[in-house]
């Protein structure tokens, strides 16, 4: 009879220290799983962020576009070059 209750309770304290290495191993993997939705939370807010700074940008290369010479002079001719910045400079171009 002591010896049954000796083993039981030997088996009772290894599904103990099982259970509690289980626990431990839970525990760390909700940790886990907490950081890793952080993280992705963070990075969620940093591609809206870049998806606007795309949108400017965009925004600033049509700006840029509209701004290109038309006319383009020929070198070393004085009356091209103003014919050109009449050409490109006239509002309704």
């Amino acid at each position: 009879m002591s010896n049954a209750k000796a083993k039981l309770l030997s088996e009772i304290e290894s599904a103990s220290a099982y259970i509690l290495e289980l626990e431990a191993k839970f525990y760390q993997a909700q940790r886990t799983s907490l950081e890793l939705l952080k993280q992705l939370k963070q990075s969620q807010g940093s591609v809206a962020d870049l998806e606007n700074e795309i949108e400017t940008l965009r925004s600033y290369i049509i700006d840029l576009k509209s701004r290109i010479a038309v006319y383009i002079p020929v070198k070393n001719d004085v009356i091209d070059k103003r014919i050109a910045e009449y050409i490109n400079n006239y509002p309704d171009r």
